[in-house]
């Protein structure tokens, strides 16, 4: 009987233990979970093909200073978390293009193309776009 009592008590003082370890780690990973909207695009040329590095400015709309300064990356796409709210946001892209001719770069034909775009986040949505630039 006594051995009984014994894995009885030791088995109850296992399971606590275990509870009251595993509750606050329960309670960090709820802290970690938080929600956002995301805004992804892709940046396009005139020639309708990505650009890499693309400088690409995020504000809400009706505010003159960007919240979010980002590039394009080699597929000319781009990707920003925002506040899981609904919201309209400016998108603006800017780059300066040197074209080469014979393996030189021809730097008196720099381009400069920039372009703009507005887009609606309804709370927690990916919103997928394309942000064409032009002369």
């Amino acid at each position: 009987m006594t051995t009984n009592r014994r894995r009885n008590a030791v088995a109850a003082l296992v399971c606590i233990t275990s509870l009251l370890l595993y509750l606050p780690l329960q309670a960090r990973d709820d802290k970690k979970k938080q929600t956002y909207g995301i805004i992804y695009g892709t940046a396009y040329g005139p020639d309708d093909r990505p650009l890499y590095g693309v400088r690409v400015t995020i504000h809400p709309a009706g505010k003159k200073h960007p919240n979010w300064e980002l590039q394009s990356d080699h597929h000319g796409e781009f990707a920003q978390r925002v506040p899981p709210v609904s919201a309209d946001y400016e998108v603006r892209g800017v780059v300066d293009l040197v074209p080469v001719e014979g393996g030189k770069p021809q730097k008196s034909k720099k381009k400069h193309l920039t372009g703009m775009t507005k887009v609606h986040i309804d709370g927690e949505e990916r919103k997928d776009f394309s942000l064409h630039l032009t002369e």
